[in-house]
């Protein structure tokens, strides 16, 4: 076996082991992009990703055997979900195969010739990340490339490999790396111009506490060299001792008027097409924008962008007149039907600080006077755990009514670790919501079917298919009389 990355230009074909993961699918595309024979192996081949694979002609092997490596690629790219004991994984061990992580092989194959512009943060990056690239293809042309973690809707994918010498945006996931490298993937972006969104505990899976997670982002601020830079959010209260410690320079940002941020946004008004900001930079103002995105989450990471993008040389109006064609990501705030004069609204938002957030931007999108409904399902591995059982209950507050769905896949938690959704609706009632919990999709959809009105906004809240409300809800209300 050889871990590591063969000289750069030696590399021709890679094979990618759990190709059909929402990262390592997105990178698949950004090598065959970037010219690379590119093919992959999954257990249980399943769509979309394996749809966007074979839309972009990269083979896909179902199940992890030894005989998927027989072709001899030049570079095998391990994923996070492989484990030692794989038997493709041991079949690549025992072969004289040169093999590395997906940070790894996209640090030397890509960051190592370009600007890297890291976006991190417990909230907040894959929006921040896809606004900088958007704006950064219209200032800085096609030599810019990014790989983020959501679908841009101006592009309709989530990479492009871009041009050496130019800047690569990259969303900064603070994940494992590899089953042999438990470090957060950030800590192989070479992060140069860099964003701090917001330090909380988050990914249970990962990290034991709060101190755990401060741990990993000084690693990454502590990464950033003196001719880089970092914007950090100054309205938290972790990021700040964390960025204060950084040798590059710091540059802070805030929508809360932070006595130390220089960089300060304000909403100047918003409507169901987005809205109207200003940022000012110690006082003086940088300029006024017009955005698709909308609440104050929203405004701090344009902020963060603009202050980001000005740092960089560009002009206000040329940074506006990007903003104003920003679309927006797929499955954030992501209208996607309106049946009967109900608007269906997908979100990703999962943490309580996150999901509080997302709702009162809906509120300040569509108006107080319209009735919001939220479908939670509690399925990443921190919703699916009870650590933030008491802020769930008080997260939901801005809404009108709720329908909590079963915890996904309750049976791989431990009962005395597991969310408790019957907590949660009676939490939720209790902060004057109308709160149910439903016995599943089924359920949910027929709920809404039967209660839901014309002018309802629905904000439906999960990070994956969620047993495919996402057609069955729209039709069943399309269907009624």
């Amino acid at each position: 076996m050889a871990h590591g990355i063969p000289d750069r230009d030696a590399v021709r074909t890679i094979h990618l082991m759990a190709i059909c993961g929402t990262g390592m699918g997105a990178f698949a595309g950004l090598l065959k992009a970037a010219g690379y024979e590119v093919r992959g192996s999954d257990s249980g081949v399943y769509p979309p990703m394996s749809d966007q694979l074979s839309e972009q002609q990269i083979p896909i092997m179902d199940g992890y055997k030894p005989e998927n490596l027989d072709w001899s690629p030049d570079l095998v790219v391990v994923g996070n979900a492989i484990r030692k004991v794989n038997p493709e994984n041991q079949a690549l061990l025992a072969s004289d195969l040169a093999y590395a992580s997906f940070p790894e092989t996209l640090s030397e194959l890509f960051l190592a010739t370009r600007h890297p512009v890291v976006v991190s943060g417990t909230h907040g990056k894959t929006t921040t990340s896809s606004i900088v690239a958007h704006c950064l293809d219209h200032l800085a042309g096609a030599a810019t490339g990014f790989l983020i973690g959501g679908v841009l809707l101006n592009f309709g994918r989530n990479f492009r490999p871009g041009e050496d010498g130019g800047f690569f945006v990259v969303e900064g996931d603070e994940y494992d790396t590899a089953w042999w490298d438990k470090v957060p993937k950030f800590i192989h972006y070479r992060p140069k111009s860099t964003i701090l969104t917001s330090v909380e505990f988050d990914h249970a899976d990962i990290y034991r506490d709060l101190d755990h997670v401060r741990e990993a982002f000084t690693r990454l601020i502590d990464l950033i060299p003196d001719d880089g830079v970092l914007f950090a959010c100054a309205d938290g209260e972790h990021v700040p001792p964390l960025a204060d410690a950084c040798s590059a320079p710091v540059q802070y940002y805030s929508t809360r008027g932070a006595d130390r941020a220089p960089w300060q946004g304000t909403i100047l008004g918003a409507d169901r097409d987005g809205m109207r900001f200003a940022v000012h930079r110690g006082g003086e103002l940088v300029g006024e924008f017009s955005c698709s995105l909308i609440g104050e989450h929203n405004l701090a990471n344009l902020t963060a962008v603009v202050g980001l993008l000005t740092w960089h040389g560009f002009a206000a109006a040329d940074i506006a007149a990007a903003l104003a064609t920003f679309r927006g990501v797929k499955r954030r705030q992501e209208v996607f039907g309106e049946p009967r004069g109900i608007t269906l609204i997908d979100d990703f938002a999962h943490h309580p600080t996150a999901v509080r957030a997302t709702i009162e931007a809906t509120r300040l999108r569509f108006g107080a006077d319209r009735r919001l409904w939220v479908v939670f399902e509690p399925r990443t591995n921190t919703t699916r755990r009870n650590i933030f059982q008491e802020a769930y209950g008080r997260a939901f507050d801005a809404a009108d009514l709720l329908l909590v769905a079963p915890v996904h896949r309750a049976d791989s938690v431990a009962a005395e670790e597991r969310f408790d959704p019957a907590r949660l609706v009676s939490d939720a009632t209790d902060g004057g919501v109308d709160a149910r919990q439903a016995a599943g999709v089924d359920a949910i959809v027929a709920d809404l079917v039967a209660r839901a009105e014309p002018g309802d906004v629905v904000l439906i809240l999960s990070n994956g298919g969620f047993g495919g409300i996402y057609t069955t809800l729209p039709d069943a209300l399309a269907a009624v009389g």
